[in-house]
């Protein structure tokens, strides 16, 4: 009788190590290592709107907002879990480690072809284990679209193509004109 290939697990402290400065990131799950891919110029830009948007509003709180290198702890059935949102916004003071944030109140996904289903189901169920997490944002770069996820509404969908949408973590209305400015 043939036997399973051992699966040669990697610990989270050799993973956070071995993620300090390197070109190719990595998601963990339960200790293996899952490439990240490249982002599109509509990805950065996108990203660099919501970021340069929320900014601001987060100068003089206990608030930390993160772009793309910041991963997200999770710990789910017994297994760590490190992914990188595409912005991470954590008020919890005490939510400080070096390598990862724990606790955010704020989650957003930028889609592309590749990470849109994991974003949107994966990560969706993943991400409302956390109980400090009030929104989810899933972010299409293809079309002008953006759905949100709440903790207050148990998780259901909203979307948005035009107008702005309530972050009630920041008690401000994000302009989908915002998101998308300058985006071809």
């Amino acid at each position: 009788m043939s036997q399973p290939a051992p699966r040669n697990r990697l610990s989270v402290l050799d993973y956070l190590a071995g993620e300090d400065g390197v070109e190719i990131r990595h998601e963990y799950i339960d200790g293996q290592l899952y490439a990240m891919t490249g982002a599109s110029d509509r990805h950065g830009l996108i990203t660099g709107n919501i970021f340069a948007a929320l900014r601001p509003l987060i100068r003089g709180t206990p608030c930390q907002l993160f772009a793309n290198d910041m991963k997200v702890r999770l710990s789910i059935s017994q297994q760590d879990i490190f992914y990188y949102p595409d912005l991470l916004l954590s008020c919890d003071p005490t939510d400080r480690e070096t390598y990862y944030r724990s606790r955010p109140c704020l989650l957003v996904e930028v889609l592309s072809d590749s990470t849109a289903r994991i974003d949107s189901r994966e990560k969706l169920f993943a991400y409302q284990t956390i109980p400090s997490l009030k929104e989810y944002l899933l972010v299409s770069q293809a079309t002008r679209l953006v759905q949100i996820y709440r903790r207050r509404q148990d998780w259901a969908r909203e979307s948005f193509t035009q107008g702005s949408i309530t972050l009630d973590c920041l008690a401000f209305d994000l302009p989908l004109e915002v998101i998308y400015e300058d985006v071809p």
